[in-house]
C-alpha cells in the first residue's frame, strides 16, 4: 500500500514537471524554447495522486463529469498551495496580470488544460 502511494506520488510529480516544462517552453514564444519550473512544483503535482481514489468514487460517471471534478480539485489544490507558499514569499507563479485570474493564484482560462491533465493523470494512475 505505502509503495503504491509513493509510486503514484512520484509518477504524478514527474508527469506534472514534464507537462509544465513543455507548456512553459512552448508558450513563451522564444526561439530557444526556454522552460521554467520550481522544486516546489514536484510535491504539488505529486498531490494529483488523489485522482486515483477520486476515480474509484466517480468511476461510473462520464469522462466529462470526471474531468470537471478533477479540474475543480486541481484549482483547489493550486489555490491553497499558492496561498500557503505566498505567505512565505515562495509562490513560484503569479497570474495577477492574466485575464480571468483569482487572486493571482489560479487562471480560469486554464480550465481546459486542467481538464485534460486530470484525465491524463487518471490514465497514468491505472
Amino acid at each position: 500500500m505505502k509503495q503504491n502511494i509513493l509510486t503514484d506520488f512520484i509518477k504524478c510529480g514527474v508527469t506534472g514537471w514534464c507537462l509544465e516544462i513543455l507548456f512553459t517552453g512552448v508558450t513563451r514564444h522564444e526561439k530557444c524554447l526556454k522552460c521554467e519550473t520550481s522544486l516546489f512544483m514536484f510535491p504539488i503535482y505529486g498531490l494529483a495522486m488523489l485522482i486515483s481514489p477520486m476515480k474509484k468514487l466517480l468511476g461510473r460517471h462520464s469522462a466529462a463529469f470526471r474531468g470537471i471534478c478533477y479540474t475543480c480539485g486541481i484549482f483547489l489544490t493550486e489555490y491553497t498551495t499558492g496561498k500557503l507558499l505566498r505567505q512565505f514569499d515562495r509562490c513560484p507563479w503569479d497570474y495577477s496580470n492574466a485575464p480571468l485570474n483569482i487572486d493571482g493564484l489560479i487562471r480560469l482560462d486554464f480550465a481546459p488544460l486542467w481538464f485534460g491533465t486530470g484525465l491524463l493523470y487518471e490514465k497514468i494512475l491505472k
